[in-house]
């Protein structure tokens, strides 16, 4: 049978020819189980009976499959019909890379954007054995939004020498322009090595993709002669014009990496493919400080991303200056003024907010030092002592130009980057307070001091309101965070969080039509945020891989520079009417701690810099979580540890959900989207996929008993987090809670029903097989049910063995907290245990607490945050 528009592979109907090539023909297709297009790929007619052609169709599939990230082709599945195998792939709508090339150089902004976006997937591909060897304009796809895709490994190997066939990765190549001999690649983009039929490794890599670049930003290719004999021996002998003749204009630092990848020496190329996508992103980064010559900086001072030591204060700063000077300046320019920094507190804990006073000489904070409680604070820069404002604990929230403050009386966590409390307006000398609302998240003042901008929760949604009782804009899943009234009054900006939970999401400005813009989108972890005095650029603290934020400035039309890079987190708390800084320098971890069985000592099962739990074995000896911080890289990592404090095992990459109850399976989610579900092996096996629904998130998950269904705490485009229940092997989820329930919940022994938190806070008895809008006229097994003896705040851990009581983890002060068993029968409530981290100093609240089923042994995930606040001077 002869493939044609209108053919079906399986459950995939053929639409549209999209390409073709030595491996195949590609297809856009639509999926008719999910009602999604595809792209698929199908080995030609000529090539199904070749056993060669057939095991390099398979490798294709291994080999991106193997690999997770946002700038790679995502394989979906490989299938088999009897018109032969096939491939089913992400459809990346867009064009491809020599497309774009066909009207010259690209922009330099633009070239070094999709550089840096295709060196960090290759340095994921490296980090995963895999070899690409066929990197090309060709095989990269630049989307409508601007994203590069990686294609087409269908030449790629797994770094472990000979294969059983016999085969090294020196073997021919499958492409039509180079099906003569055996050299696998293209010319014009083969290394030295490759192009004389040498071994070929990752810096292989590196000099096609110095090739692809080079062309990116020159608009010829680096080695391109009459014949491909002619084209090989001057990739062998010769060297490429230089960047620097061909246009000026290219920026030095990116000549540099393009020449360093086009040595004819492997070994004078980059040792790690990650250092060179580090590069390239410091190059993304400091762009719009360079010239036009690509030699004179712009007014701003910036720090590059490399150096690791821990320095304080003003040292720190201008050691890692002087080193941005002369990466990017070079030896014959002027040095150039450095901000100043002046430290504003010196004490033990966490900075939660702090504002300029009207004079913007003064400094007005919130902290919560030595593991007391949020209080408000006032200092001046000319002494080092701080004044505690008479007031009761509280969280300030902002402060008018006429010196009345707004705090968020008795702040407590509300999640894991968010407090919430009763608005109050007071003064900086302790005056009155004058409660204003209740369950309000964060506050600004508008110009003239009247009117407020607030965040708060309404009906499970977050919410944005200016004035106070107005709705700019809501959220149905995820939430918002930092609102901050423009200059002029006419727009407020803030953050956009995708998942509660988390800290990523995006900066975005709302004007009185209530339609929100995004400014700067992509960012793993963004916090803090101001406007310049000026009102035209947003300044905020961010970072798109790791947790080291640096401090961005974004302009109403979208466009961002780097403002400052120092060694460590950075959050913006203020920008003064003269320009003026306030950041503070934050020393941030999650951990664990437990008590294994039989013992009663804690114990510290931390991993790198963000161990956050996930689940625990029945027995308490395993547990499962992952690191999502600078130690779990940029695909994030799942591991699993005894709690006996042996050495951590790393399962792949993704965020950790559950252990099966058999405990050979890790369900874990992969950074991306739509979101997937993985198997990873906790022992010997190979990962596996779980089809799903289309889901933006899954935030949680568990087996049910028997380990046939799965519970999915997750949200779908468009809507707010809902818990669901799908089989195991994969199929259609049926959610069964309305939405905004599914942050914290706990499944029944006999997974008949989960306890859950509602909308409203209410701690609600849901049954497993209802019909999920919690009116009960379904067919399922009784209605939601009130959790008697509940209180507000309560969340639910874990059903003892017999399901006749539910312990629940009942938010404290500081970083205490309580562990209360409530009897599900009666509403009676004790008091089982309280959870006090053995160093409380800027530990605020217990994120998650898991038990075992005897409630013998437990893990508890702690949130250390110790911040020193500076006031910077000189930033632009």
């Amino acid at each position: 049978m002869t493939l044609s528009a209108g053919s079906r592979l399986g459950p995939y109907e053929l639409l549209a020819p999209l390409g073709a090539g030595g491996m195949g023909v590609v297809w856009r297709a639509r999926d008719t189980r999910l009602q999604r297009e595809v792209a698929i790929k199908a080995l030609p007619v000529p090539f199904r009976a070749d056993p060669g052609r057939l095991a390099r169709f398979e490798d294709e599939a291994r080999a991106a499959s193997a690999l997770n990230h946002p700038n790679i082709v995502t394989i979906h599945e490989i299938g088999e019909t009897r018109e032969g195998p096939f491939l089913v792939m992400e459809l990346v709508e867009g064009r491809t890379l020599r497309e774009l090339l066909y009207a010259g150089a690209l922009p330099a902004r633009k070239a070094v954007g999709l550089a840096a976006q295709l060196a960090d997937a290759l340095a994921r591909a490296h980090e995963a054995g895999i070899v690409h060897r066929d990197l090309k304009p060709e095989n990269v796809m630049v989307s409508r939004e601007g994203f590069a895709k990686i294609l087409d490994f269908g030449l790629a190997k797994f770094d472990h020498g000979e294969t059983g066939a016999g085969e090294s990765r020196c073997d021919a190549t499958l492409t039509e322009e180079n099906r003569e001999r055996p050299i696998v690649g293209t010319a014009g983009y083969m290394s030295p090595e490759q192009a004389s039929g040498q071994r070929v490794d990752f810096p292989s890599d590196q000099f096609a993709f110095g090739a692809v670049v080079y062309e990116m930003v020159s608009g010829k290719r680096a080695f391109h002669r009459a014949t491909r004999a002619e084209t090989l021996t001057a990739i062998i002998r010769e060297e490429p014009e230089p960047l620097a003749a061909v246009d000026s204009q290219v920026p030095m630092p990116l000549r540099w990496i393009v020449a360093r990848c086009l040595s004819k020496a492997p070994e004078e190329r980059y040792a790690a493919t990650r250092d060179l996508a580090r590069d390239l992103q410091n190059v993304r980064d400091h762009l719009s400080q360079i010239d036009g010559s690509g030699e004179g900086p712009r007014s701003s001072v910036a720090v590059p991303r490399r150096p690791r030591l821990r320095l304080s204060g003003s040292v720190a700063v201008a050691v890692a200056g002087l080193v941005a000077a002369a990466y990017f300046l070079g030896a014959n320019v002027p040095a150039r003024g450095s901000p100043s920094f002046q430290r504003l507190t010196f004490r033990d804990g966490t900075v939660w907010s702090g504002r300029f006073g009207p004079d913007a000489r003064s400094v007005a904070y919130a902290a919560a030092w030595g593991g007391g409680p949020i209080r408000v604070y006032s200092a001046r820069p000319e002494t080092p002592e701080s004044s505690a404002v008479p007031l009761p604990p509280a969280s300030l929230l902002a402060l008018s130009p006429s010196g009345e403050i707004a705090v968020s009386l008795d702040a407590r966590p509300s999640g894991a980057f968010t407090t919430t409390g009763t608005l109050a307006r007071s003064t900086l000398n302790g005056g009155a307070t004058r409660e204003v609302m209740e369950g309000v998240q964060a506050a600004d003042y508008a110009p003239d001091g009247a009117g407020l901008a607030v965040l708060r929760t309404a009906d499970g949604r977050s919410r944005l309101e200016f004035p106070i009782g107005r709705v700019l804009y809501e959220t149905a899943s995820g939430y918002l965070s930092h609102p901050r009234v423009s200059p002029r009054g006419d727009l407020v900006a803030f953050l956009e969080h995708p998942m509660r939970g988390s800290d990523a999401g995006s900066v975005a400005v709302v004007g009185a039509g209530g339609v929100p813009r995004i400014l700067s989108q992509g960012w793993t972890t963004v916090r803090g945020l101001a406007w310049s005095p000026d009102g035209g650029e947003v300044w905020f603290t961010a970072a798109s891989v790791g947790g080291s934020r640096a401090l961005h400035a974004v302009s109403l039309s979208g466009r961002r520079r780097l403002v400052l890079r120092v060694p460590g987190a950075l959050t913006l708390h203020d920008v003064s009417r003269d320009g003026r800084v306030l950041l503070a320098q934050e020393h941030a971890r999650e951990g664990i701690a437990g008590v294994s069985p039989g013992d009663k000592t804690e114990r510290d099962l931390s991993w790198h810099d963000w161990s956050r739990p996930v689940d625990l074995t029945a027995d308490g000896t395993t547990v499962l979580f992952d690191e999502t911080g600078e130690g779990g890289g940029a695909s994030y990592a799942v591991y699993l540890r005894a709690t006996d404090e042996s050495p951590a095992v790393r399962l792949g990459e993704g965020h950790a959900l559950a252990l099966s109850p058999d405990g050979r399976w890790a369900l874990s989610t992969p950074q991306s989207e739509p979101a997937q579900l993985v198997l990873l092996p906790t022992g010997a096996g190979t990962p596996r996929g779980i089809p799903t629904g289309a889901f933006d998130a899954v935030l949680r998950a568990a087996f049910l008993p028997g380990g046939e269904r799965l519970v999915l705490s997750a949200n779908e485009p468009g809507r707010a987090l809902r818990l669901y229940v799908q089989p195991a092997d994969g199929g259609a989820p049926r959610a069964i809670t309305p939405e905004n329930v599914g942050a914290e919940w706990a499944v029944s022994p006999d997974g008949l029903r989960v306890a859950a938190v509602d909308a409203r806070g209410a701690l609600v008895s849901y049954p497993v097989d209802g019909d999920g809008d919690g009116d009960g006229d379904g067919d399922g097994d009784g209605e939601p049910e009130l959790i008697p003896g509940a209180a507000a705040g309560d969340s639910p851990v874990r059903f003892s063995p017999e399901g006749r009581s539910l312990y629940v983890l009942a938010r404290g002060d500081g970083a205490a907290c309580a562990v209360d068993r409530l009897d599900l029968a009666t509403g009676r409530r004790e008091h089982w245990k309280a959870i006090l981290p053995p160093d409380p100093v800027g530990v605020y609240g217990i994120p998650r607490l898991l038990l075992s089923a005897d409630g013998g042994s437990y893990v508890y995930a702690y949130v250390r945050l110790l911040d020193d606040l500076y006031l910077v001077d000189g930033l632009r």
